[in-house]
């Protein structure tokens, strides 16, 4: 099992920051909703312009960080990230205390937030490559994946507790919190990083910023998996506020209920990443990748159906299960994937573009959902975001490609192979000094 490597000290605490802060965020899971609906009082049109506004201009923000990130040291960027984002969240419970906060403050963290996850996960993202061999990324992403669902299990229920006895804004200061917590256990890894070399000049120039973007789009395999990517979390991110909306105000679900029917299905999520190893080495990547991205896109058209009372929270729970379980199986392949295809010099640059896709992609969609909810009811434009989630299996890579890795190995195999033919040819380097005969 991938839990029983060691890989070494240096990500162990790369792993237990990654934990702290993953922790944090369940414990503040959905509270951007939760205060804008139960504190500020907005409808289904609003929470949507809070979730994809803060996503569409975080990412706007960080379209020239990639480049920048590339050529500097990437634990001192992930540390200033994380030192940001407890600085902007911490703002939140201090303009409540103050009776000052207002749906501008947050748009405003919201924006912040989404620009400094984008350029932590790209500068992570290099440096886990760095510290880890290729031959154990799977095992790494494997951890990181199982960390995100057992902190998405534990979370929420003791945040919408915290939340009933202490007030909306408990689980944002946790959050807060937990970030400096992740600053800190990042700075104790220690050890040098050689600042990256700069091949085209000192200057960011207008080629650097499209530099991931046309990695992704020129490779056949990433380009299937990116474009799948967008349009599954586009449509799945964009029906959460609308699911905040329909259980919270029109279904009447309380807050406990509502994280309790989306942390207890994390499981599968931790078994589903627990599993990618053992079933990508006895299947084969491609084919459990293949399958896990084609259930996931089959669960969430379940959600258009939920009910009031007991009936509704097990519906959501017996779907969510289904989804996140995929999803916790698909995250560490497809990470491990996008790594082993990307070459050192370019990952930060290709992380960046793939998150900032994600994050423009999300705010398009929730935006478009919001006005279709407007419309129509958050009930109706729930199924039809499951409705056509039924066709983005559409976009897999319908066969194997092979990694970068395994495409050096073979092209030094090969080199070996020629160097010996010639060998053989040259009498000068034969140890019988003849030349074998002509066949």
């Amino acid at each position: 099992m991938a839990g029983r490597r060691a890989l070494g000290r240096r990500f162990g605490w790369l792993w237990g920051a990654y934990a702290v802060s993953a922790y944090g965020t369940g414990l503040g899971f959905g509270a951007f909703p939760l205060i804008a609906v139960l504190v500020l009082h907005c409808g289904p049109a609003q929470v949507a312009a809070l979730a994809a506004s803060g996503r569409a201009v975080g990412a706007v923000l960080a379209v020239p960080l990639g480049p920048w990130v590339e050529y500097l040291r990437k634990r001192p960027v992930m540390i200033a990230m994380d030192l940001t984002r407890f600085a902007v969240m911490l703002s939140i419970p201090a303009a409540y205390a103050l009776g000052r906060l207002g749906f501008a403050q947050l748009l405003v963290v919201s924006v912040v937030v989404a620009a400094a996850d984008i350029v932590f996960k790209a500068a992570s993202g290099a440096y886990l490559k760095a510290l880890v061999p290729a031959a154990d990324l799977l095992v790494a992403n494997s951890r990181f994946e199982s960390t995100t669902w057992s902190a998405t299990v534990v979370g929420p229920p003791l945040g919408g507790a915290a939340i009933g006895m202490f007030g909306p804004v408990v689980t944002v200061l946790a959050d807060a919190v937990s970030y400096l917590l992740s600053a800190l256990g990042l700075r104790a890894i220690g050890g040098g990083e050689p600042r990256p070399e700069r091949t085209r000049g000192p200057r960011l120039r207008a080629a650097d910023l499209l530099e991931g973007w046309r990695h992704l789009l020129t490779h056949p395999g990433l380009r299937s998996l990116f474009f799948n990517s967008l349009a599954f979390n586009g449509l799945v991110m964009a029906s959460q506020p609308l699911l905040a909306v329909l259980l919270l105000d029109r279904l009447g679900f309380a807050p406990w209920q509502y994280t309790l029917a989306f942390a207890a299905p994390c499981v599968g999520g931790l078994v589903g990443a627990r599993l990618a190893r053992p079933l990508a080495a006895r299947f084969g990547p491609h084919r459990v990748l293949f399958a896990s991205g084609v259930l996931r896109a089959c669960w969430p058209l379940g959600l258009a159906f939920v009910r009031p009372g007991v009936p509704g929270i097990v519906l959501v729970i017996v779907v969510q299960l289904g989804l996140v379980t995929c999803c916790g199986l698909f995250a560490p392949l497809l990470a491990t994937y996008r790594l082993d295809n990307t070459d050192p010099d370019r990952v930060a640059r290709t992380l960046t573009a793939w998150s900032i896709s994600t994050s423009a992609s999300i705010a398009a969609v929730t935006a478009l959902w919001g006005l279709l909810a407007a419309v129509t009811g958050p009930r109706t434009a729930i199924a039809v975001a499951g409705v056509l989630l039924l066709a983005t299996p559409l976009l897999l890579p319908r066969r194997a490609d092979e990694s970068a890795t395994a495409r050096a190995a073979r092209g030094r195999a090969k080199r070996r192979w020629w160097a010996g033919r010639r060998d053989l040819a040259d009498p000068r380097r034969r140890p019988d000094g003849m030349v074998p005969p002509p066949r």
